[in-house]
């Protein structure tokens, strides 16, 4: 099976080699037939420390890290506003 890859923003430097990167999905309202955006938080094992808030990121599923952390950083896609 494929390892899952997701693209988002870093909203938090969540402790030592962790941030918390939210991603967005837009889906079709099954009875409104409008597109609305969903939004959901991942945290991402940043080995070497080298990710700030704003960038935007790709992460790869990797082995269970912690009790909430099953993904690493692969690479940072573009750097936010510092």
């Amino acid at each position: 099976m494929p390892k899952r890859q997701i693209t988002g923003t870093v909203i938090k430097k969540a402790g030592d080699k962790t941030a918390t990167v939210l991603v967005e999905r837009r889906v079709l309202h099954p009875r409104y037939h409008k597109t609305v955006k969903r939004f959901k938080k991942y945290l991402v094992h940043d080995e070497k420390n080298t990710v700030n808030v704003g960038d935007t990121v790709s992460a790869i599923e990797c082995r269970p890290l912690s009790k909430t952390k099953s993904f690493r950083l692969l690479e940072i896609i573009k750097r936010g506003e510092a």
